[in-house]
């Protein structure tokens, strides 16, 4: 009867450890998770800027080729290059 209330009491004490073990690592899930979703928060506002960025450098490109005079008809593909970008987003605003 003895070696049964030792095994009781050690079954009793790794289950208490295997649920602290738990709690903890629950814990550590939860802030892994909220730093996954801070991180993945500021990569979407970096990818915003770069897009502006691109389309900031795609503009000023467009005015120093029409300033230069040169690459007139490249000045031309472009703008009818965002032309058609314009429409398409019409387009899909009026679906």
């Amino acid at each position: 009867m003895n070696d049964l209330s030792i095994i009781v009491t050690g079954l009793e004490y790794k289950v208490k450890k295997l649920l602290d073990l738990q709690r903890k690592i629950e814990r550590e899930n939860s802030i892994i998770k909220k730093e996954n979703y801070e991180l993945k928060k500021t990569l979407e506002e970096s990818s915003t800027k770069i897009s502006e960025f691109e389309q900031k450098i795609k503009t000023i490109k467009i005015t120093k080729a029409i300033e230069k005079g040169d690459g007139i008809t490249d000045a031309k593909l472009k703008i009818n290059e965002i032309v058609r970008e314009i429409d398409k987003c019409i387009a899909l605003l009026n679906r």
